[in-house]
């Protein structure tokens, strides 16, 4: 039997086992008469003795280093500890069938496997994202981790199935449990003293805590991935905007198909909320975030004359078709000039939009559709925004 997986018990002084330590156990471990003892280990290919049966020590040849042992099970197999044999003092279950000791407590052992669960989840989802959404992933990670997103999300079974679960390594569950419950509590011996139910249950309380803390690390890695900034902006979700809230905010006109079939939306502006319009947001923005409105907007002007032109428009018709379509944004200093005459047939349509006290602006509010969006449908966000604690 191969236990090269087995963690080292610890010292008399709290530290690991060196090699002489190990030695130095096998020889000087004196076992009494009637004592109770577990198998962790034996070589012997043909006994049916498996870790974790117990047994009462019949005699223990201290020269030869050799414990003869009536094992419950009815075998008479003798542990040869210098061959490398290995056996461990089996707890004693006490009145009250606290089989972890009565100073620790069941509960208090199940909460350490419980912890240890969830930690050991969270390591292996950190390795897990390397190869998917992180460094060592190759293609498009953004989109990779929206995808694992919305399966999780929508509790899609094989997105589940893709991500890390506990599973019990090595050659047996006792071996398994025995290095989990040794490493969760401190004890190493206490694990052959429990009952199976009891054993079941710790490994229950750790697969849980093990599966819940990687689902929930995988999930906060994929908002990191998925981001256009590169954190977590799930809290600035358009269903938790409220008036005075910060968001991300589009129009209809930047929304594209993703590769999914999906709803993109090519940019976002940070803003906060003011006030709503006949269903739509109205929101204030900085000095930059309106800069990069007005780019956008000229952009968007700049693509549909190109298109009119490919399309065979005349030179000299190009502005008024291009004014009639969409509205024409400047700044004049520290005004922005709204210039939609052609697009309103209207000679009078220039608006000017001036900055707040705080050096805000309402860019084309309760004039345009603009709606608060999901920051992770963007591709690319303008503005600062917020940490979660400060939204």
């Amino acid at each position: 039997m191969n236990t090269d997986h087995m963690p080292a018990p610890a010292a008399a002084d709290g530290g690991p086992f060196t090699d002489a330590d190990d030695r130095s156990e096998t020889t000087m471990t004196s076992y009494e008469v009637g004592q109770r003892v577990a198998l962790v280990h034996t070589s012997d290919p043909h006994t049916l003795l498996r870790p974790g049966d117990t047994g009462t020590v019949r005699r223990h040849d201290q020269r030869h280093n050799i414990v003869d042992v009536l094992w419950d099970s009815g075998s008479t197999l003798s542990m040869c500890l210098d061959a490398g044999d290995r056996i461990a003092p089996a707890t004693t279950p006490s009145p009250t069938g606290d089989l972890v000791g009565e100073a620790t407590g069941w509960a208090a052992a199940l909460r350490r496997m419980r912890a240890a669960g969830a930690e050991a989840g969270r390591t292996a989802a950190e390795w897990w994202a390397q190869d998917t959404i992180g460094a060592r992933a190759s293609g498009d990670t953004r989109l990779a981790a929206r995808r694992i997103l919305a399966g999780v999300e929508d509790g899609d079974p094989a997105v589940f199935d893709s991500l890390p679960h506990f599973s019990s390594v090595g050659e047996s569950v006792d071996i398994a449990g025995w290095e989990l419950f040794a490493d969760a509590t401190g004890d190493t011996t206490g694990w052959f003293g429990l009952r199976l139910q009891r054993r079941d249950e710790a490994m229950a309380v750790y697969r849980d805590a093990y599966d819940t803390a990687a689902t929930d690390r995988v999930a906060a890695l994929c908002h990191l991935a998925a981001s256009p900034t590169g954190r977590d902006v799930s809290h600035l979700r358009p269903d938790r905007v409220r008036i005075g809230d910060v968001g991300v905010f589009a129009g209809e006109w930047a929304r594209t198909t993703g590769p999914d079939g999906d709803d993109r939306i090519e940019v976002g502006f940070v803003g906060t909320l003011i006030d709503h319009w006949n269903g739509w947001a109205v929101f204030a923005c900085t000095r930059a975030v309106a800069e990069a409105i007005v780019a956008d907007q000229q952009r968007h002007r700049d693509q549909y004359r190109h298109r009119l032109r490919e399309q065979g428009v005349p030179a000299d018709d190009l502005d008024r078709r291009v004014d009639a379509a969409l509205a024409d944004l400047s700044f004049d200093g520290d005004v922005i000039v709204a210039d939609q005459r052609a697009l309103a047939d209207d000679p009078d349509a220039i608006d000017r939009i001036t900055p707040d006290g705080d050096g805000r602006y309402v860019v084309m509010g309760r004039s345009w559709c603009w709606e608060a969006v999901d920051p992770y449908a963007c591709d690319r966000i303008v503005g600062d925004l917020p940490d979660p604690d400060q939204a």
